[in-house]
C-alpha cells in the first residue's frame, strides 16, 4: 500500500486496471453540500463524471464540456487532457489549492442509455447550482452505473443481424443475401459479445466475430442453394455479414474532436477505428481465401425507382435501429434515430442513383441532414445528439469499399485496392464534415471557441 500527500491509501495490485474506490476520496459526511466540500472531493466528483461519460463512447469535447460545467457549478476551475481511454486533469480551487488525477478505463465501448442519463444528471446539477449533498450525488451516480447495463448478447446478436440485413440490401443485395447476412452477422456478433463478457482482448474478439459471421453466411448460403438452387452470385453478399464491426462511434467522434482541435483524442480515436477495420478486413480476406470466395457483383435488383426507394427507406430504418440497439440505446431512442437515419440515407442513395451526384458529396449532404434532424429532435425530446446522429451515419460508412480495398491489397492488385481505398476515404471524410456543418449551424456552444 502507498499513502499520498492527502493521507489517502492506495492499494497496489498486479491488475492492469483496478476499480476505483470512489468512496475512499470522501472524508466529509454525506449531508455536506457539494459546494462546501474539500478540493479533493470536488475534484473527485469532476473526474468521476468525466470518466463515466468517456466510458459511454462520447467524444472529448462533450466530456470536457460536462467536466467544466460540474467544476463551474462547484466553484472550481478544471483543466483536462482527454484521450480514448484516459483523462488527466487538474482542478484549481481558492487559496491556490489544486488537485490532479489520472483516470483510465480498461477498454472503450458505447452505451447511449448511460450517456443520456449522464447528460441529464449534468443538466440537473447545473440547474440546482450545486445545492446537492455528497450523499445524493454518490447515490445518483451509483444508480446510473447500475441501471445502464447493456442488452443481453442474444438481443445485440439479433440487432446486428437486422442491421446487416438492411445494410446488404442497401448495397444491392436481394433476399438470399439478406437472409444469409442476418444469420451470419447475428451469430458473429453474439460470439463477439460472449467473448467480451469474458474480458477477451479487442483483437481476438473482432477476428473471431468476423470469421464466424463469414463462415455462417457461407453455410446458410450452401443450405439455400441445396434447397432452392439459387444463383451462385448471391454468395458475394458475404461482406454484409461482417459489417457489424464498423467502428462508427470512434470514426465520427474522431472527426468532431479534431475539428475542435482536440488532437490527442481525435487521433487516438481514428487509430482505434483504423485498427478495428484492419483486423476485420484481414480476417474477412483470410476466411474468403479458405472458402475460395472473392468479392464480385451481386445479381442486380430489377425494381422500379419508387419501389426501390420505399424498400431502401425500410432497410435504412432497420439498419439504423439495429445499430442503435447495439449501441445500447433504449428502444424509443433507437426508433427516433432510425426514422431520421432512414430519411437521410434514402436521400443520399437517391442522389447517387438518380442525380448521379458523386458518392462523397451525397454522403456529406446525407450526414448534414442527419445532423439537422438530430438537432430538431434533441430540442423536442432531449436525447443526446450523438445517440441520434452516429447510428444514422454508420449505415453510410463504406464498409464494402474498405473490404474490397483490403482484399485487392492482399491479392497484390495494388492499383484496384488503391482505387477502393480512396473512394472509401472520400466518403469517410465527408461524413463527420456533414455532421460538423449541421452542428455549427444549430449549436451556439459548438460554433464559438471559448477560453
Amino acid at each position: 500500500m502507498t499513502e499520498d500527500e492527502h493521507g489517502y491509501t492506495h492499494h497496489l495490485s498486479h491488475h492492469h486496471h483496478m476499480k476505483i474506490q470512489w468512496d475512499d476520496f470522501f472524508k466529509s459526511d454525506d449531508n455536506t453540500l457539494a459546494r462546501n466540500a474539500t478540493i479533493v472531493e470536488k475534484g473527485s466528483l469532476v473526474g468521476r463524471i468525466g470518466i463515466m461519460l468517456l466510458s459511454c463512447g462520447t467524444g472529448a469535447w462533450r466530456v470536457r464540456d460536462s467536466m467544466d460545467t460540474i467544476a463551474r457549478t462547484l466553484g472550481i476551475t478544471c483543466s483536462a487532457d482527454i484521450g480514448l481511454v484516459s483523462i488527466e486533469y487538474t482542478c484549481f480551487g481558492l487559496n491556490n489549492e489544486s488537485y490532479s488525477q489520472t483516470l483510465s478505463i480498461p477498454s472503450t465501448g458505447v452505451n447511449m442509455t448511460k450517456l443520456n442519463a449522464m447528460e441529464k444528471f449534468v443538466r440537473q446539477f447545473e440547474k440546482g447550482h450545486g445545492h446537492w449533498t455528497l450523499g445524493q450525488i454518490k447515490t445518483r451516480l451509483n444508480e446510473i452505473e447500475g441501471f445502464t447495463a447493456s442488452y443481453p448478447t442474444w438481443i445485440t446478436g439479433l440487432a446486428s443481424g437486422l442491421a446487416c440485413a438492411g445494410f446488404i440490401f442497401l448495397l444491392g443485395g436481394s433476399l438470399p443475401e439478406v437472409i444469409c447476412a442476418f444469420f451470419g452477422a447475428g451469430v458473429g456478433n453474439y460470439v463477439r459479445g460472449e467473448m467480451g463478457k469474458h474480458k477477451i482482448t479487442l483483437v481476438a474478439k473482432i477476428a473471431a466475430g468476423v470469421a464466424v459471421a463469414c463462415a455462417v453466411y457461407f453455410a446458410i448460403f450452401m443450405l439455400l442453394q441445396k434447397l432452392t438452387n439459387i444463383d451462385y452470385h448471391h454468395i458475394y453478399g458475404y461482406i454484409g455479414a461482417m459489417l457489424f464491426v464498423i467502428p462508427g462511434f470512434p470514426f465520427i467522434t474522431s472527426g468532431l474532436d479534431m475539428s475542435k482541435l482536440d488532437m490527442r483524442s481525435g487521433l487516438e480515436r481514428m487509430t482505434y477505428a483504423a485498427l478495428i477495420i484492419l483486423i476485420a478486413t484481414m480476417t474477412g480476406w483470410a476466411v474468403a481465401m479458405i472458402l475460395q470466395i472473392h468479392p464480385g457483383t451481386m445479381p442486380k435488383l430489377q425494381l422500379n425507382p419508387i419501389v426501390l426507394t420505399v424498400l431502401r427507406f425500410i432497410a435504412s430504418f432497420c439498419g439504423v435501429f439495429g445499430f442503435s440497439i447495439m449501441f445500447n440505446s433504449r428502444p424509443e431512442m433507437a426508433a427516433t434515430a432510425a426514422v431520421s437515419g432512414a430519411i437521410a440515407n434514402t436521400l443520399r442513395l437517391s442522389l447517387v442513383d438518380f442525380d448521379h451526384i458523386p458518392a462523397a458529396l451525397a454522403a456529406f449532404i446525407g450526414a448534414t441532414l442527419a445532423g439537422l434532424l438530430a438537432s430538431i429532435v434533441r430540442n423536442k425530446v432531449g436525447f443526446p445528439r450523438i445517440a441520434l446522429t452516429v447510428p444514422s451515419i454508420v449505415i453510410m460508412v463504406p464498409g464494402l469499399y474498405m473490404y474490397k480495398a483490403m482484399f485487392n491489397f492482399g491479392m497484390t492488385n495494388i492499383n484496384i485496392g488503391a482505387y477502393w481505398i480512396v473512394e472509401a476515404l472520400m466518403i469517410v471524410a465527408a461524413l463527420p464534415l456533414g455532421l460538423l456543418t449541421a452542428r455549427i449551424i444549430t449549436d451556439k456552444k459548438w460554433r464559438h471557441v471559448d477560453w
